[in-house]
Protein backbone atom coordinates (compact mmCIF):
# COMPACT_ATOMS: atom_id res chain seq x y z
CA UNK A 1 0.00 0.00 0.00
CA UNK A 2 0.98 3.35 -1.03
CA UNK A 3 -0.50 4.80 2.68
CA UNK A 4 0.32 3.03 5.90
CA UNK A 5 -3.26 3.29 8.01
CA UNK A 6 -2.56 2.47 11.84
CA UNK A 7 -5.79 2.63 14.33
CA UNK A 8 -6.43 5.85 15.85
CA UNK A 9 -5.44 7.36 12.78
CA UNK A 10 -7.36 9.57 10.60
CA UNK A 11 -7.97 9.32 7.01
CA UNK A 12 -6.76 12.59 5.28
CA UNK A 13 -7.96 13.28 1.37
CA UNK A 14 -4.62 11.45 0.15
CA UNK A 15 -5.62 7.93 1.79
CA UNK A 16 -9.47 8.39 1.08
CA UNK A 17 -8.26 8.97 -2.66
CA UNK A 18 -6.07 6.09 -2.44
CA UNK A 19 -8.77 3.49 -0.45
CA UNK A 20 -11.39 4.56 -3.01
CA UNK A 21 -9.60 3.88 -6.18
CA UNK A 22 -9.01 0.39 -5.29
CA UNK A 23 -13.22 0.00 -6.12
CA UNK A 24 -15.60 0.45 -8.76
CA UNK A 25 -18.35 0.82 -6.42
CA UNK A 26 -19.12 3.86 -3.38
CA UNK A 27 -17.00 2.62 -0.02
CA UNK A 28 -18.34 2.87 3.25
CA UNK A 29 -15.70 3.83 5.81
CA UNK A 30 -18.03 4.06 8.94
CA UNK A 31 -17.06 3.92 12.67
CA UNK A 32 -14.15 5.87 13.17
CA UNK A 33 -12.43 7.00 16.07
CA UNK A 34 -13.88 9.00 18.41
CA UNK A 35 -11.28 11.11 19.41
CA UNK A 36 -11.28 11.83 15.85
CA UNK A 37 -14.62 12.82 15.40
CA UNK A 38 -17.00 15.86 16.29
CA UNK A 39 -17.93 16.64 19.85
CA UNK A 40 -21.69 16.01 18.65
CA UNK A 41 -21.05 12.90 17.03
CA UNK A 42 -22.44 10.02 19.40
CA UNK A 43 -19.77 7.29 20.18
CA UNK A 44 -21.18 3.80 19.78
CA UNK A 45 -23.04 1.91 22.76
CA UNK A 46 -21.05 -1.14 22.30
CA UNK A 47 -17.67 -0.12 21.66
CA UNK A 48 -17.42 3.92 23.16
CA UNK A 49 -14.31 4.75 21.55
CA UNK A 50 -15.91 4.88 18.35
CA UNK A 51 -18.44 7.28 16.82
CA UNK A 52 -21.32 6.23 15.14
CA UNK A 53 -20.29 8.03 12.50
CA UNK A 54 -19.57 7.05 8.07
CA UNK A 55 -17.99 8.55 5.06
CA UNK A 56 -19.09 7.57 1.80
CA UNK A 57 -15.79 7.01 -0.70
CA UNK A 58 -16.62 7.59 -4.48
CA UNK A 59 -14.91 4.84 -6.38
CA UNK A 60 -12.01 5.79 -9.08
CA UNK A 61 -10.04 8.08 -6.75
CA UNK A 62 -12.75 10.61 -6.45
CA UNK A 63 -12.86 10.09 -2.37
CA UNK A 64 -15.26 11.40 -0.16
CA UNK A 65 -18.35 12.33 -1.85
CA UNK A 66 -20.71 11.88 1.83
CA UNK A 67 -20.41 12.06 5.63
CA UNK A 68 -22.74 11.73 8.27
CA UNK A 69 -23.43 10.42 11.87
CA UNK A 70 -25.87 9.86 14.59
CA UNK A 71 -25.73 12.91 16.56
CA UNK A 72 -25.63 13.21 20.85
CA UNK A 73 -29.33 14.21 21.48
CA UNK A 74 -28.69 13.96 25.63
CA UNK A 75 -27.73 17.87 26.66
CA UNK A 76 -25.75 16.95 29.82
CA UNK A 77 -23.16 14.56 27.80
CA UNK A 78 -23.59 16.76 24.82
CA UNK A 79 -22.04 19.63 27.56
CA UNK A 80 -19.33 17.01 28.71
CA UNK A 81 -18.06 16.04 24.83
CA UNK A 82 -17.59 20.23 23.98
CA UNK A 83 -16.08 20.50 27.65
CA UNK A 84 -13.91 17.55 26.29
CA UNK A 85 -13.14 18.92 23.73
CA UNK A 86 -12.20 22.08 24.77
CA UNK A 87 -14.49 24.09 22.96
CA UNK A 88 -16.35 27.94 24.08
CA UNK A 89 -18.78 26.69 25.29
CA UNK A 90 -20.35 30.57 24.88
CA UNK A 91 -20.16 29.93 20.98
CA UNK A 92 -21.95 26.80 21.22
CA UNK A 93 -25.09 27.85 22.70
CA UNK A 94 -27.65 28.19 20.20
CA UNK A 95 -26.58 24.24 19.54
CA UNK A 96 -27.04 23.24 23.21
CA UNK A 97 -30.74 25.21 23.10
CA UNK A 98 -31.35 22.46 20.68
CA UNK A 99 -31.00 19.77 23.02
CA UNK A 100 -31.63 21.72 26.05
CA UNK A 101 -35.22 20.80 26.75
CA UNK A 102 -35.03 17.47 24.74
CA UNK A 103 -34.42 15.49 21.83
CA UNK A 104 -34.55 12.24 20.46
CA UNK A 105 -31.80 9.78 18.19
CA UNK A 106 -31.34 11.80 15.52
CA UNK A 107 -28.86 11.64 12.57
CA UNK A 108 -27.41 13.84 9.89
CA UNK A 109 -25.40 14.14 6.82
CA UNK A 110 -23.20 16.07 4.02
CA UNK A 111 -22.89 15.79 0.85
CA UNK A 112 -20.16 17.41 -1.03
CA UNK A 113 -21.76 18.61 -4.36
CA UNK A 114 -19.14 18.99 -6.39
CA UNK A 115 -17.15 16.30 -5.54
CA UNK A 116 -20.64 14.24 -6.21
CA UNK A 117 -20.52 16.15 -9.69
CA UNK A 118 -16.91 15.61 -10.33
CA UNK A 119 -17.57 11.94 -9.73
CA UNK A 120 -20.56 11.49 -11.76
CA UNK A 121 -19.28 13.32 -14.36
CA UNK A 122 -15.95 12.00 -14.60
CA UNK A 123 -14.36 14.99 -14.41
CA UNK A 124 -10.95 15.83 -13.98
CA UNK A 125 -10.56 17.93 -11.47
CA UNK A 126 -13.20 19.28 -9.13
CA UNK A 127 -12.39 23.12 -10.48
CA UNK A 128 -14.43 21.79 -14.02
CA UNK A 129 -17.71 21.52 -11.94
CA UNK A 130 -17.64 24.21 -9.27
CA UNK A 131 -20.67 26.79 -10.36
CA UNK A 132 -18.54 29.99 -9.02
CA UNK A 133 -14.79 29.12 -8.67
CA UNK A 134 -12.51 31.11 -6.46
CA UNK A 135 -9.24 31.35 -8.78
CA UNK A 136 -5.80 33.97 -8.64
CA UNK A 137 -7.34 36.07 -10.72
CA UNK A 138 -11.18 35.75 -9.45
CA UNK A 139 -11.59 36.06 -5.76
CA UNK A 140 -14.75 37.30 -6.38
CA UNK A 141 -18.35 35.07 -7.81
Amino acid sequence: METKFEWGGDLGSPDETYLSSKFEKPVMVHRYPTSLKAFYMQPDEERPELALAFDMLAPEGYGEVIGGSQRIHDYDFLVKRLREHKLPEESFQWYLDLRRYGSVPHAGFGMGLERMVAWICGAEHIREVIPFPRMLYRVYP
